[in-house]
C-alpha cells in the first residue's frame, strides 16, 4: 500500500480516537447538536478504523512469519502461511481503497426525473412514455415512491415532457447515470410501411436538495405565470387558473406544474423542481472541477449526449459509455434496470479506485 494512503489512514485513525474522547466528555454529551454532528463523523470512520487495525495485524503477522522461513522444521509450513497472509493483506488493502473513495454527497437524496421527447416527433413522445413506465416499474421494485409533478401528453400518446419525483433511500445514487440521451430504434406505431426509425429522448436526473442544501430563490429573479390546466380534472380544470409556470431569469430555466387543484400547491411543487434544477447544475460543476472520474459517466441531460440505444428488433440495449450490450430489452423495460445500473456503478467505482491509487 502506498505511503500516502498509509499516512491518510493514520490521520483518520487519529481523528477517530479524538472523537472517542470528545463523545465521552460532558460538554459534548449535553450539547445535542454537537453530539449528533460528532457521532455522524465517528460512525463514518468506524469501518476505516476496524479495517486499518486488521491491516496492521496482518502486516505484523507477515513480519513474524518471515522470521520462520529459514527454520528447517517449519520453514515449508511458514511459506504456505506467508502466501495466505499476503493474499489476506491484498484483500484488506483493496477494501481500504474502496472505503477511501469520496462519497457523492447527494447519492442518498431523492430526485426528480425529467423526460423529454427530442428527435422523432410523435414516436419520440411515445418512447418517452415507455421510459417513464420503465422508471416507475424500477421504482416499484425498489419500494420507492413516485409522484408525477407535471406532464404534456403527445399527440399520438406518450409524453412530450414529464417530470417525476422519486423518493426513497439512495435513489439518486442509483439513477444518476440515467441522465443523457436515450435512442430508440424500432418500427413506430405511426409508420405504415414497416420502416425502422431512430428517435430520441433526453433524461435529466436532478437530486432533491436536503434542507441544509436548499437553493434560496430570490423573488426578484422569478417570473411567475398562471394558466388553466390542460389535463384531466373535470370542470375545475377548465374554470380556474391553477397551473403555474415559473421562469428563473438568471438561468433561463422554466418549470411548470398543473398536478394539483390548488395554485399554491402547484407553485410550491414548481419551486421545488426549479430549486433541484439549479442545485443539479451546481453539483455537475463541482463534479467537473473535482475531476473524480477518468470518463464522464454522468450525462448532462442534453440531446447531444448519447448514453444508450434501445433496439427493439434485436431485443438489444447498448450503453455506449461503457460499451455494454445486452439482449434483454424486454426485461429492462419491465423495470429490471439493475442489469445496466450495476455495471455502470462498478465502472464508476473502478475509475474512482484509480484516483485513490494515484494519490
Amino acid at each position: 500500500m502506498k505511503k500516502s494512503i498509509i499516512t491518510k489512514m493514520q490521520n483518520l485513525i487519529k481523528r477517530y480516537e479524538e472523537l472517542e474522547l470528545l463523545l465521552s466528555s460532558n460538554d459534548t454529551v449535553f450539547d445535542k447538536e454537537e453530539f449528533l454532528k460528532l457521532s455522524k463523523e465517528y460512525s463514518s470512520l468506524f469501518d476505516l478504523h476496524k479495517i486499518f487495525v486488521s491491516w496492521l495485524e496482518v502486516k505484523s503477522e507477515i513480519k513474524n512469519i518471515k522470521l520462520l522461513l529459514n527454520d528447517s522444521v517449519i520453514g515449508e509450513l511458514a511459506e504456505e502461511e506467508l502466501f495466505l497472509a499476503k493474499k489476506k493483506k491484498k484483500i484488506i488493502e483493496k477494501k481500504i481503497k474502496i472505503l477511501l473513495i469520496p462519497i457523492d454527497p447527494y447519492d442518498k437524496n431523492s430526485c426528480f426525473i425529467e423526460i423529454r421527447a427530442a428527435t422523432g416527433g410523435n414516436e419520440a413522445a411515445i418512447f418517452s412514455g415507455d421510459l417513464c413506465k420503465m422508471y416507475m416499474r424500477y421504482a416499484d421494485l425498489k419500494s420507492w415512491k413516485v409522484k408525477i409533478i407535471n406532464f404534456h401528453i403527445g399527440e399520438k400518446g406518450g409524453y412530450k415532457e414529464i417530470v417525476l419525483k422519486v423518493s426513497g433511500s439512495g435513489v439518486c445514487g442509483r439513477l444518476k447515470f440515467e441522465s443523457g440521451g436515450h435512442r430508440v430504434q424500432r418500427v413506430p406505431k405511426t409508420e405504415s410501411q414497416g420502416r425502422v426509425h431512430t428517435s430520441a429522448c433526453t433524461v435529466a436526473i436532478m437530486p432533491e436538495p436536503s434542507i441544509s442544501e436548499k437553493i434560496i430563490l430570490n423573488s426578484v429573479d422569478l417570473k411567475i405565470d398562471t394558466f388553466r390546466s390542460s389535463g384531466a380534472g373535470g370542470q375545475h380544470v377548465n374554470t380556474t387558473d391553477s397551473a403555474v409556470r415559473i421562469t428563473h431569469i438568471p438561468t433561463g430555466y422554466t418549470v411548470e406544474c398543473q398536478d394539483e387543484r390548488s395554485q399554491h400547491k402547484n407553485k410550491e411543487k414548481a419551486l421545488s423542481v426549479l430549486s433541484a434544477k439549479i442545485y443539479s447544475e451546481h453539483c455537475a460543476k463541482k463534479e467537473l472541477e473535482s475531476s473524480l472520474m477518468r470518463r464522464n459517466l454522468l450525462g448532462t441531460g442534453s440531446r447531444t449526449d448519447r448514453n444508450r440505444t434501445y433496439n427493439f428488433s434485436q431485443n438489444r440495449v447498448t450503453d455506449h459509455r461503457i460499451n455494454l450490450t445486452i439482449y434483454r430489452l424486454n426485461e429492462v423495460l419491465s423495470g429490471k434496470l439493475d442489469l445496466l445500473i450495476e455495471p455502470l456503478l462498478q465502472e464508476h467505482q473502478a475509475d474512482l479506485l484509480l484516483t485513490v491509487e494515484k494519490k
